[in-house]
């Protein structure tokens, strides 16, 4: 869902089949889990900052909503992005043709390289801040009382928006038989030369995701480093902040683990297929049952997020639950 072309117009038997039957299936309970998932962060998140600011209109010392909580919810709205272009690839994948014309061909593959790209810089973001918090902690009240993180949140999709814009320009349709008039089997094809389609992928590997990554394994050496110094001279109370933002950065380390496992296969596909040349349309057939596997291992990227919010922050674990209780109560009876 990168730069790879997704759709394959093979009408042999075999895997080819056996994906248009699994693939519908998959990203169905992607889908649907992904969108739950998500928006019961987008809730929580809306209700922690809402309380924050009437935590500051209150004149209360302490916040609840911080720079996190911004970069958090535009991590989900990335993934939220991402999931709506997930029905058009399976149909597209199920019907071995792309029955929704150019426009959306050019869009929907705009769409899903801008949001895993803005994926990535949040992520690397988020890494950057939970440094900060941790290592320099006058420093982080200063950048969320001036609100530094919320602009970093938003300048963030300013990168991903270039990174993705080539797929306007390249992005076309084309006919898998010789009759190039045909519209049955119309695949939405990534029209480039095999030198333009090398440096364009190399420059996605790099800027998307191989330099975010960078980024966040820097910061979280960093971070183990310092918490590992700051064990001596421990007093009751700096144990238990020491536990808290040693949880939180196993949380965030374990988000950013999820995406690189999840977008490596796609990225390991694309440059497969760039080797390979493009003379074929969609993925070869030899990159059949990895092609699938890979497509599959990307979009879980957005459902892992929110599982990873749920069950390894004891912060969305409470809020969830206040949730559940309040829409329990406000059942009637």
């Amino acid at each position: 869902m990168v730069n790879v072309t997704t759709e394959s117009n093979s009408s042999s038997l075999g895997p080819s089949d056996v994906e248009r039957v699994l693939v519908p299936i998959f990203d169905s309970f992607i889908l649907v889990t992904g969108i739950v998932g998500h928006i019961l962060v987008l809730i929580i998140i809306c209700r922690t900052m809402r309380r924050g600011r009437e935590g500051r209109t209150g004149g209360l010392q302490q916040t609840t909503a911080n720079g996190t909580d911004v970069l958090l919810l535009s991590l989900s709205v990335a993934d939220l992005l991402l999931l709506s272009c997930l029905p058009y690839h399976t149909v597209a994948i199920a019907t071995h043709h792309w029955p929704f014309g150019s426009f959306m061909c050019k869009s929907v593959s705009f769409l899903s390289a801008m949001c895993t790209a803005a994926s990535a810089f949040t992520l690397a973001a988020l890494a950057f801040a939970r440094y900060i918090i941790v290592v320099h902690k006058s420093k982080a009240y200063r950048w969320r009382r001036e609100g530094r993180l919320t602009v970093i949140g938003g300048v963030l999709w300013i990168p991903a928006v270039v990174l993705a814009s080539p797929q306007f320009a390249w992005r076309t349709l084309i006919s898998g038989s010789d009759d190039r008039e045909a519209r049955e089997d119309l695949a939405c094809f990534n029209f480039l030369s095999d030198k333009s389609q090398l440096a364009y992928g190399v420059c996605h590997f790099l800027l998307a995701f191989a330099f975010p990554l960078l980024i966040i394994v820097i910061a979280y050496v960093k971070i183990y480093h310092f918490l590992k110094i700051t064990r001596r001279d421990r007093t009751t109370q700096t144990d238990r902040l020491e536990h808290y933002h040693v949880h939180v950065t196993k949380t965030s380390a374990l988000l950013v683990l999820a995406f690189a496992l999840c977008w490596l296969p796609s990225y390991g596909l694309m440059f497969a297929q760039i080797v390979e040349g493009d003379n074929a349309v969609g993925p070869l057939p030899h990159f059949g049952p990895f092609a699938t596997f890979a497509r599959i291992m990307a979009t879980s990227s957005t459902v892992a997020n929110p599982i990873l919010y749920v069950f390894m922050s004891e912060k969305f674990r409470k809020e969830l639950m206040d949730l559940v209780r309040g829409g329990c109560a406000n059942t009637p009876s």
